[in-house]
């Protein structure tokens, strides 16, 4: 009788330099600022990063728990630039939510 396998599954890590390129700079309002009693921290993130790869690039930069992460898509807008029509960026903001106990210093830099 075969016996049954377990499956031993690894997290890939990603390097630090990866981890770089999705978190793209924190976000500093007074909004975002507001979200760390709750324990959240707003960081701007490509619009192509998907929630696993910023929740693994939070903890690789950081060194912390990471709980729950949230995006948000904002569509770029139709504006006039120098009197011709054109068209902002999209942007994407990614909420990560810390474990209890953990904090994230934004102004100390990485």
């Amino acid at each position: 009788m075969a016996q049954a396998k377990t499956k031993t599954t690894t997290k890939p890590t990603i390097s630090r330099e990866a981890a770089t390129r999705i978190l793209l700079r924190p976000v500093i309002t007074e909004k975002a600022t507001r979200t760390s009693e709750h324990n959240q921290v707003v960081f701007f993130v490509p619009t192509a990063a998907r929630k696993p790869e910023i929740k693994q690039a939070v903890e690789v930069l950081f060194k912390v728990k990471v709980k729950a992460v949230n995006t948000i898509t904002t569509g770029g807008k139709e504006k006039l630039f120098r009197g011709r029509l054109g068209e902002r960026s999209d942007k994407k903001k990614a909420i990560v939510t810390l474990a209890q106990g953990q904090t994230i210093d934004i102004t100390s830099g990485i």
